[in-house]
Formats: C-alpha cells, sequence, structure tokens
C-alpha cells in the first residue's frame, strides 16, 4: 500500500508517523499542480490539502482513497470520484476551539488597543507625568453581536460573546437554520445593528460577494467587521473603499486568493488587521485534524 502527502507543509510540525502503519508513506511539502500526477499515480492512498484532484489525474492513477486534511472538498471532483469507485474522507470540527479564539483575539486587539499601549509603554510611558494612559477604549459587554453562519464555530463563539456580556443575533446563509437560542435576523438589521460582525460561513452560492458596496454601507461608525469563513464572502474592493469612510474596523484571516496578492485593496487599510489563514491552525487543532484523519483511514482500512 502507497500512501501520499501532497502538501505536507500545510499541517505544520504535525507528527505523521503513524501512518506508515497502513504502508509506504512518502511525504512532499509542497506539490505544484503540473507535479501532483507524477507523484500520485502509484499511490493508493492521497492526502491532499488544498491540491487539486481533478477527472485527469483521477483517470491516469490508481486512486482509491483521497483524504483531505480539511472540511472543504472543492479541490476535489467529487462527483466524479464517486463514479470512479473512490472513497473521498474530511476532515470535520477539529477547528472550532482555535477559531473561536482567533475570532475573540481580533475583537479583543481592535478593543484594548493592546499593541498601542504596548508601544506607549515602551517609548513615552517612562516620560509621562500620571501613572496611566488615557485614550478610549471599548468593553464588549452589553454590545450587540451579530454572526454571519450560525454552525459549529458561530455556535461557540455566540457562546463566549454570551459569557462577556454580549446580545447575540445571526443570518442564517442557507436559510435552514433555526436554532431558538439566539434570535435570527435578516443580514441588513444584522449589518445595521451589530457592534460585532463575524462571519463563519462557507463559501457557496448563497454567500459568494454576500457583503458588497450595496450593504457594507450599513455598518455603523467604530463597529468591527470579522471574516473568519472564506474569501470571497466580502467583497474586497468594495470593502476598501468604504471602511476608512465609514470608520468602522476590520480583521481578515481569509482572502479570495491565498496567498494574498500584492496588489490586494485590503492592504492599503489602517482599519484592517491581516492574518495569513491561520486561525485553525493551532497546535491542538492540528494535531486533532491528523487524528481523525488517521481514523478515517483505518477505519476504512477495517
Amino acid at each position: 500500500m502507497k500512501l501520499v502527502f501532497l502538501d505536507a507543509k500545510t499541517l505544520g510540525d504535525v507528527d505523521l508517523s503513524k501512518f506508515s502503519e497502513f504502508g509506504e508513506v512518502k511525504i512532499y511539502e509542497t506539490t505544484k499542480k503540473e507535479e501532483t500526477l507524477d507523484r500520485i499515480k502509484n499511490a493508493d492512498i492521497v492526502f491532499t490539502n488544498k491540491v487539486v484532484i481533478d477527472k485527469e489525474i483521477m483517470d491516469k492513477s490508481k486512486i482509491k482513497i483521497i483524504q483531505i486534511m480539511a472540511t472543504g472538498m472543492n479541490n476535489v471532483d467529487l462527483e466524479y470520484a464517486k463514479q470512479k469507485g473512490i472513497i473521498v474522507k474530511n476532515v470535520a470540527g477539529y477547528s472550532t476551539n482555535a477559531v473561536a479564539q482567533v475570532t475573540f483575539a481580533f475583537v479583543l486587539e481592535i478593543m484594548n488597543k493592546v499593541r498601542y499601549f504596548n508601544d506607549y509603554v515602551n517609548n513615552e510611558y517612562s516620560d509621562s507625568d500620571i501613572f496611566t494612559h488615557i485614550i478610549n477604549w471599548n468593553e464588549l459587554n452589553g454590545k450587540k453581536w451579530g454572526i454571519i453562519g450560525l454552525g459549529a464555530i458561530g455556535k461557540k463563539v455566540a457562546e463566549i460573546a454570551m459569557a462577556f456580556g454580549c446580545e447575540v443575533s445571526y443570518y442564517s446563509t442557507s436559510g435552514k437554520n433555526s436554532n431558538s437560542d439566539y434570535k435570527q435576523v435578516e443580514l441588513n438589521a444584522l449589518l445595521k445593528n451589530s457592534d460585532i460582525i463575524s462571519i463563519h460561513a462557507p463559501l457557496n452560492e448563497n454567500t459568494q460577494n454576500l457583503l458588497n458596496k450595496n450593504n457594507l454601507n450599513l455598518i455603523k461608525k467604530g463597529a468591527i467587521l470579522l471574516n473568519l469563513g472564506r474569501g470571497g464572502i466580502v467583497n474586497e474592493k468594495d470593502l476598501s473603499e468604504i471602511i476608512d469612510e465609514k470608520g468602522f474596523f476590520a480583521g481578515f484571516d481569509v482572502f479570495t486568493k491565498e496567498p494574498i496578492e500584492k496588489n490586494n485593496p485590503l492592504l492599503k487599510s489602517k482599519n484592517i488587521l491581516l492574518t495569513p489563514h491561520i486561525a485553525w491552525a493551532s497546535v491542538e487543532a492540528r494535531e486533532k485534524l491528523v487524528e481523525l484523519a488517521y481514523q478515517n483511514i483505518k477505519n476504512l482500512k477495517g
């Protein structure tokens, strides 16, 4: 049995040695499109995070199992895999705590101005004539928190927001969520009334370009918009043209194209914090991801 990891670098320093119990393991840190077929044509099991496995690859190889090292499955032609009898597995639920934590890291950095105060202490505090330094910062308690996409991550964020004393509402991107624990509202109402808006939805036909020039202007001055779902849900150009003028803030961990392009308009705003799609990737989440993938293969092998 031959097993191939195509983009192990995306998993960081987690231990993959346990997979050797299933057979011969070959690990590639990264794989370019033109390298994919040559690397997996004789493999029985292929592990991919973002490397695309399409019809051509399947036709010219002998893959039996594709294990996607993520929740999203859009990098594999699922319909054709089904026709070919190729088993495709993904991993879900491994990053809920990690993404929720990064969501609050964004909020607390923006609201508490930790970097600003750190710079002040290092550069000016010793010359101050008083023991403190007063600039405006705000508490989370009593703020209205609107969640776009109340799945597992959205619910975890809602739970923590409630613990901080926030009033939580949500917008269902599918229209099928009827969770009664929190108030369900229409999108425009959520954007208009929320002090904090966090996106935890997948990218699909319901969410593509969901926030754009027609509704971004509803966000009030001083509010915070966070995208920890997928790039493409927020129109980046439209946001860049309105955020500074409207005077609200944003934190983005995901982008329409990743890695981010050098001319991405989000790079120009002083009101936006950016991280490189790392919200899912705590040590614990990556270890859980690998363990769940291992269990998938173990169960298939009987």
